[in-house]
Order: C-alpha cells, then structure tokens, then sequence
C-alpha cells in the first residue's frame, strides 16, 4: 500500500468551473487532500507521513497547460514522463502536483534545492526582503550583498576569498574562463570528457555529453581529455574511489597507489603533449561528475592534474554547481574531498535553493590579472534579494546541520542501495558521497552495457507512480541521479528504497513473460 495525497471523487465536488477545475466548499478543503489505497503489480511500499496541506489548485486545467507549452515554449524543453509532472507546490523534501499527488523529490530541482522546498527561514528572508528592497545595482551599495560576501568568504580557504556574484552555473563558468585567459595570457581550456558546465555558447566547448552539443561553432579553444572514470573506463576497480561503496570491478591497487590513476594520468599528459598549446589557460574539473551520471574519480587523481596543468602556465578551475554547500557531507565543498586548492571555484544551484543565483571565487592575484583588462559588470547579480537568501540558506545548512545529515543520511542510503546492486544483476553500479548518489542501470554485470533507454525509461514512471522522483544522467540515460535536498531522513531513504526494489521487480517480471 502506499499512502499518498488525492484528490476526493468529482461526485464530492460541488461544482466545477469553465475551466474545468473542481470548485469545493471551505469545510471540503483539508478533506480534498486524503490517503488512498492504489495496487498493481506489487504491494507499494508506503509513503513516510507528511504533517503538510498545501493549497487546493486553482489554476490553468492540465489540457490548457499542454496546449501552452506546445505552442510557446521551446520545442526542445522536454519533460520526464510521457504524461508530464504539472507541479503545484512544495514543502521541504515533498512535492505536491495539481492532483494532489504527494511526492517525494529525490533530485531536488536537478541538484538545486539544498535546504528543503520553500524553507520556512529562507522564505521568510525573502519576503523580508522583497517589502524592503528588491533591486538597485552594485553601483549602489546595499547591506545583503556585503553581509553576504563576508559569510562565504569565511568558508573558503586562503587565498580564495574574492567573489563575484552572478546569476547562474552556465554564467559563473563562462566568467571563470575568462578569467583564466585574462590570468595566464593563453587561450586552451582542458575539460573531461562527459562533463557539463553549462550551455551558453561560451560553455558548450567545456560540456562534453554528444547531445548537448552544437552543430555549429562554438567555445573556441576548449578541449577534452578522458574522464577517469573507474566503473566504465578502461581502468578502475573496488579499491579507487573515495566512497563508502565501491566498484564490482577487482584491481590489484595497493592502500597507497593507485594503478587507475597511473593510467588515466599517463592520458591526461597526452592531452597536454597533444591537443593543446605549450602553454594553456587552465582546466575545468567537478568534483564529481553530475550530468554524466554522478561520476567519481580515482583517488589521487585531481591533485596530480593540478599540478601538470600548472606546470603548463595554467590555472585550476573547480565547478562546484552540484557537489558545494555540504551536499557531499564529508567537506564543504567538493574540492576538499580530492585534497586540492583550485585558482577558481564556481557555484550556483544550492547557493539559492533555487533562487536564481551564482557566484565566482578567485585568489586577488587572478582578480587583479582580470579586471585589469576587463570591466566586469552584472545587473542583477549581488542583488538584495539573492543575496538575502543566499545568506539564510548558510545560516540554514549550519543551525540544521545540514552537512552533517548529508554524511549520516547519505552514507546510510549508498550502504542500502549497494544491497540492490548485489541482488539485480541490471545494477552495474552505485556510487557517490552523501546526497549524490548515481545507480547505474546495465544489461548485465559482465558486459556493462547500458541497460536500454526504453527499459530505465519504464523504471523512472514506475518509481514516479509510487510517489518518487528521481533524476537521469550518463552519456546514454543510464543512470539514476539521486540528490534530494539534505533536510532527508533515514525513514524517507526506507521508502525510495522500497520503491526503487518494487520497480527493480516490475521490470524483471515484464522482462520474464
């Protein structure tokens, strides 16, 4: 059984208005939102309880939604499921779609609602805020934005304390290149293959996933190198990554080296000796693949790049879009988890909870080399309202330990997740620290090939219809991308579990007949 928020009959319902939504009389309000039994194959696990009642829905009826989307918006601006999510409203790890499903979001707006959906702190930030001051410019100095800057900067180490606020990850990283070809006087970047760092023109040459790329030119002087990936690249096995779960794959790699990343590091030297200049501008590096399907690398690995791309007049550049702000619950950042200090770090995404917001953190050596040859202005970005939330959303992660529940909760989910692995052979592998976690799908454990679009694709909508939603990643859609927002607790882990195990038994049994 699964316990989950519907809507009560039409029969209930008073009336219905023109547009085809249910009108209700006051004292039907609370009941609209009630526990139903729903079966299927399988007995569903049964939704954690949830002491939240979110407004009815008055809005546009679901036909007029789709009718809109398809005539307006982009036809490239897919949705998940065939039947799409119309999503109504949020609370804390819950989201509440125009029916009154409940669901429990296990991506997080694509890595980006870290505290929890509409935080009663952060909201109430906000809305201070917007009845004070919404905008002005950092022409004009205003309190948020320097009592803002002052919080972060305690967070990062020497000498990273200069910071220039945008509005997106796409943006803070196209600002970032620039400043390492300001910096360095040279123009080649260096990015891993199966990275995402955004999709401007400028940032498409560092995104290195075939589907998101453009037919026509764009991000001049950019070029990939292998990512060391350790299930799914040539090199790698169960002693080399940093992670509480390691690969299925064996290797012979002692406590203190790694043969993995001797090799992967032998094919970043041949990017250096043969795909770039003498001398580049710098290298571009997450610290755990996102996009690509929450990717880690050998341990070891980030820390010797660094130093052949320094060797080389270059600068070191971390994007932090997904993995900051206490989501990989061991360190703050990423960054600190490969035991490296990067010349640049970029973040966006959790830094507003998903306010549009973004920022670039450089030493004041390349901030100096920057502005020297180039004004640097940006409308809205630093603006009082981004910069009041911004402000709640760290005094949030530190008063809830929001870092810490990172570790615990997530640590506790990687362990229960392995127990799947070893007992479905379409698990390749699992993957990650703290709230980002990747479960790769395969056809089998021998072959490692990715299991079919379509078959991951019926995994995703059976999840969904048990009240989960998780995300997707990897080069071929094989992998589950699982980042929910770190107020989670053990109790909700018990259920997506559950429910990631009945999908995992639909699929095996439509397999079978």
């Amino acid at each position: 059984m699964i316990l989950v928020c519907r809507r009560l009959p039409r029969a209930l319902s008073l009336d219905t208005s023109s547009s085809g939504i249910p009108k209700m009389c006051p004292s039907l309000n609370r009941a609209w939102w009630t526990s139903v039994t729903k079966l299927s194959l399988h007995t569903k696990p049964r939704m954690p309880p949830c002491d939240f009642t979110p407004e009815r829905y008055q809005s546009l009826a679901y036909n007029r939604v789709l009718e809109i989307h398809k005539q307006h918006l982009s036809p490239k601006l897919e949705a998940y499921f065939p039947k799409p999510l119309l999503l109504h409203q949020g609370h804390m790890q819950w989201l509440f779609d125009y029916e009154g499903n409940r669901y429990l979001d296990f991506f997080s707006g694509i890595v980006t609602v870290s505290v929890g959906h509409c935080h009663p702190k952060v909201n109430a930030a906000a809305q201070k805020q917007l009845g004070r001051l919404w905008h002005t410019s950092t022409f004009f100095f205003h309190p948020p934005i320097h009592e803002y800057v002052e919080k972060l900067a305690v967070l990062l180490p020497e000498p990273l304390k200069v910071i220039f606020l945008v509005n997106s990850g796409s943006e803070a990283n196209d600002l970032a290149m620039t400043m390492a070809r300001a910096h360095s006087n040279n123009t080649d970047i260096i990015s891993f293959r199966g990275a995402y760092h955004g999709c401007s023109p400028y940032t498409l040459g560092l995104t290195n996933i075939g589907h998101l790329k453009m037919e026509l030119a764009s991000g001049i002087g950019c070029q990939s190198t292998m990512c060391p990936d350790v299930f799914r690249g040539p090199w790698g096995g169960d002693r080399c990554r940093d992670s509480p779960v390691q690969t299925i794959r064996k290797c012979s790699c002692a406590p203190d080296c790694c043969q993995a990343k001797v090799q992967y590091i032998e094919q970043f030297k041949d990017t250096l000796i043969t795909s770039v200049a003498k001398s580049i501008a710098g290298f571009f590096a997450e610290p755990i693949q996102g996009v690509n399907g929450f990717v880690q690398y050998p341990k070891g690995f980030l820390k010797e790049a660094f130093e052949l791309v320094r060797e080389k007049g270059g600068v070191c550049i971390v994007d932090e879009v997904q993995t900051g702000f206490g989501r990989l619950g061991s360190h703050f950042w990423g960054f600190q988890t490969h035991g490296v200090l990067p010349d640049i770090v970029t973040m966006a995404k959790g830094i507003g909870n998903g306010f549009p917001m973004a920022a670039v953190v450089t030493t004041p050596e390349i901030a100096k080399s920057f502005t020297k040859r180039q004004f640097h202005f940006n409308t809205f970005g630093g603006g009082p309202m981004a910069c009041a939330i911004g402000s709640a959303v760290l005094e949030v992660i530190k008063e809830e330990n929001l870092q810490e529940n990172s570790q615990e909760v997530g640590t506790y989910m990687l362990l229960k997740f392995a127990k799947l692995r070893d007992e479905f052979e379409i698990i390749g592998d699992v993957r990650g620290k703290g709230l980002m976690i990747g479960i790769e799908m395969v056809k089998d454990k021998t072959s490692r090939q990715p299991l079919p679009c379509e078959e991951v694709n019926q995994i995703h909508e059976d999840c969904r219809h048990m009240g989960l939603l998780v995300g997707r990643g990897g080069i071929f859609s094989q992998t589950f991308r699982i980042a929910p927002s770190m107020c989670i607790t053990k109790c909700d882990v018990n259920f997506a579990v559950e429910v990631f195990r009945s999908a995992l038994i639909q699929h095996m049994e439509r397999r079978a007949k």
